[in-house]
C-alpha cells in the first residue's frame, strides 16, 4: 500500500509545476496568436462584412455604424485586437502591460458574449427541451466564454507577477 508521501514523489506528480509553467506560457502565446489572427482578418472585406451581423443588432456597438463605415469600424477593431495581443504577449517582459491587455481582452470577450442576447439565430429548436444553440452564430460566440476565462487568467497571473515584484 502506497503512503501519501510516496505518491507525492511520483515523477508524473513532480512534473506538475513544470507543466503548469508551460501551460501558463502557452495560454499567453495562444491568446496573443488568436488576437493577431482575428485582428489581421478585420482588415479584409470578408471579415468586416461577416462581423456586421453581430455588431448591427448590438446596443453596445451597433450605433458605431452610424459614425463609421463597416470597413472602418472593422479596421479600428483590428487595430484594437492586434494591440491587445501585443499587450498580452508583453507578459514575458512587463506584467503591467499584460495586465492591461488581460483587462481589455476580458472586456472585449464580455462584449462579444453579449451578442448571444442580441444576434438573431442563436437558439435552435430541439426535441426534449434541451437549450440548443446554432453552430453559427451560437457556438461560434460561445467559444468566447473560454477566451474570456483565458483573459481573466492572464489578468490575474499578471497582477500576481506585479505583486511579486513589489
Amino acid at each position: 500500500m502506497k503512503t501519501r508521501s510516496s505518491a507525492a514523489t511520483h515523477p508524473i506528480l513532480e512534473a506538475g509545476p513544470a507543466i503548469e509553467r508551460f501551460g501558463i506560457g502557452f495560454i499567453i502565446v495562444a491568446l496573443a496568436v488568436i488576437y493577431f489572427w482575428f485582428g489581421g482578418m478585420k482588415f479584409t472585406g470578408y471579415e468586416a462584412t461577416g462581423i456586421a451581423s453581430f455588431v448591427r443588432p448590438s446596443p453596445v456597438l451597433g450605433w458605431l455604424y452610424g459614425i463609421f463605415s463597416v470597413q472602418t469600424f472593422s479596421n479600428l477593431l483590428g487595430i484594437l485586437e492586434i494591440s491587445i495581443g501585443l499587450m498580452i504577449l508583453a507578459r514575458f517582459v512587463d506584467p503591467r502591460v499584460s495586465a492591461l491587455g488581460g483587462l481589455l481582452s476580458s472586456g472585449l470577450f464580455l462584449t462579444t458574449l453579449s451578442f448571444m442576447l442580441t444576434t438573431p439565430g442563436i437558439a435552435e429548436p430541439t426535441a426534449g427541451g434541451f437549450p440548443a444553440i446554432s453552430v453559427a452564430p451560437g457556438q461560434f460566440l460561445l467559444k468566447d466564454l473560454g477566451l474570456l476565462a483565458a483573459s481573466i487568467f492572464v489578468l490575474g497571473s499578471s497582477l500576481k507577477a506585479i505583486a511579486a515584484r513589489s
